[in-house]
């Protein structure tokens, strides 16, 4: 109940911002415009709050926080008194009213820079792209636990999720990548990574695992956090011992430390196992002893517990001086709307599912995750959602801005406004083009919710 209660919370907030943003650019335009805006309103639906300012404008917040509106002086709507046609958006130049519909989606832009900037100064904790692991693809391509991945295909990666994000867009195109690491030594090496080889229709939200490539992030490390009372490791073990390798078999994580055991049991007789305890490396003799799992399996055990939660130090941080950050947001920026524009365009072509379309549920789960994490990810998650809402809004979709800026790049180049009619058309077709694209967002946010 408290990460439901959490994730409404943080969405009401999100999507209130960002809103309130957009909506803003649209009015403050319009009056510099002097056009006669009659309703500011955030939500839609009956109004919970408003208030009148000496323009006459309604400022409103209303009962349904999923979007927001602008209501101007328009003869197709209202009846408008003759003195005050000159205020209304019809009468403006075709040019006024693209700057007034382009203003909302440029103000969420400005918005996601700013967002940007601040994360910045502040410094966002992050994960560094350090291989832990590797089997398979990436183990035969020979990328290493302890290899950090610099760049894929000549891009720079800073933190695992810009590594993971570059290595989903190779697969996704279906052309093997071409990763840069630096070595244990420091020394620069190129590994093939050869993720056309990836079966038709593959996970997309899993491609590093697919590959047999695990961060170092993701690995809880073989900590013992507990010795069971008459167990096999009682007087071998102590709380606190880093397990570093089972039989001479290398541990990497404590989720390969059952199957070790199980191997050293099977093979029978005691042997080694080797911690790191008060600095130093010590090898110890264990025998095995058999007896049964959670589910009434027969197993071979020791007698360990490893902690219940792993909740790893971050180790890379992206700070940047108040001037230094200004260009890194705008880069930043520019390599996020190529992300998403690219992850679009793959979702036209076939070459990315569909099930990348995320709707309101998601953007909540992932607001109170942000929201947890700390200030510098909740500002990203906010950033990367104005842009994700500023490309939305340009899509040349009929009801949306985009679709509005069709109509009036039309009337420029036939010279003269669209009939009513032929708008009227294009509104049906934008509002069942929404429909289908809102109820593909709530399937696969649900589809979401059920464990797999």
């Amino acid at each position: 109940m408290g990460d439901f209660i959490g994730s409404v919370w943080w969405m009401i907030v999100s999507l209130g911002l960002l809103v309130t943003f957009h909506e803003f650019g649209h009015y403050w335009v319009a009056r510099r415009c002097g056009i006669k805006v009659l309703r500011f309103s955030v939500g839609f639906g009956k109004p919970l709050w408003s208030r009148r300012n000496r323009a006459g404008t309604e400022f409103a917040i209303a009962a349904i926080p999923l979007g927001g509106y602008v209501k101007m002086l328009d003869e197709r709507e209202v009846e408008v008194h003759p003195a005050e046609r000159g205020q209304a958006f019809n009468h403006k130049t075709v040019w006024q009213r693209i700057a007034v519909v382009a203003a909302g989606p440029a103000a969420n832009l400005i918005l996601c820079i700013a967002l940007l900037w601040a994360m910045f100064v502040i410094g966002k904790q992050d994960y560094s792209a350090t291989i832990g692991r590797t089997t398979g693809m990436a183990q035969i391509a020979g990328l290493q636990p302890g290899d950090r991945v610099v760049k894929v295909d000549g891009r720079s990666v800073a933190t695992a999720g810009e590594a993971s994000m570059a290595l989903t867009t190779a697969a996704m195109d279906r052309h093997d990548a071409k990763v840069e690491v630096l070595d244990g030594l420091d020394q620069v090496r190129t590994r093939t990574l050869p993720l056309s080889q990836l079966p038709a229709g593959f996970d997309e939200r899993r491609v590093p695992q697919l590959t047999g490539l695990s961060w170092q992030f993701w690995l809880q490390p073989a900590l013992v956090d507990k010795v069971l009372p008459e167990a096999a490791a009682q007087g071998v073990l102590l709380p606190g011992d880093l397990i570093v390798a089972v039989d001479g078999q290398r541990i990497e994580g404590a989720d390969q430390v059952p199957a070790q055991i199980a191997a050293l049991g099977q093979r029978g007789g005691p042997g080694m196992i080797d911690v790191l305890r008060g600095g130093e490396r010590l090898a110890l003799e264990i025998t095995p002893r058999q007896g049964v799992d959670g589910r009434g399996q027969p197993t071979w055990q020791i007698g360990i517990g490893f902690p219940e939660s792993h909740a790893p130090a971050y180790d890379a941080e992206l700070k940047f001086g108040p001037f230094a950050a200004v260009p890194v947001a705008l880069r930043e920026t520019a390599r996020m709307a190529g992300d998403s524009l690219g992850m679009m365009r793959r979702i036209v072509t076939g070459n990315a599912s569909l099930q990348n379309i995320s709707g309101p549920v998601t953007i909540a789960r992932v607001a109170n995750v942000s929201a947890k994490r700390g200030l510098d990810w909740f500002l990203y998650f906010l950033a990367l959602l104005s842009l994700s809402l500023c490309i939305i809004n340009l899509l040349p979709i009929p009801i949306l801005d985009g679709g509005h800026l069709l109509y009036y790049l039309i009337e420029l180049v036939k010279g003269s406004p669209l009939s009513e009619r032929a708008m009227a058309a294009g509104q049906y077709v934008g509002l069942a083009l929404l429909a289908g694209l809102m109820g593909l967002a709530f399937y696969n946010d649900i589809l979401g919710l059920v464990p797999r």
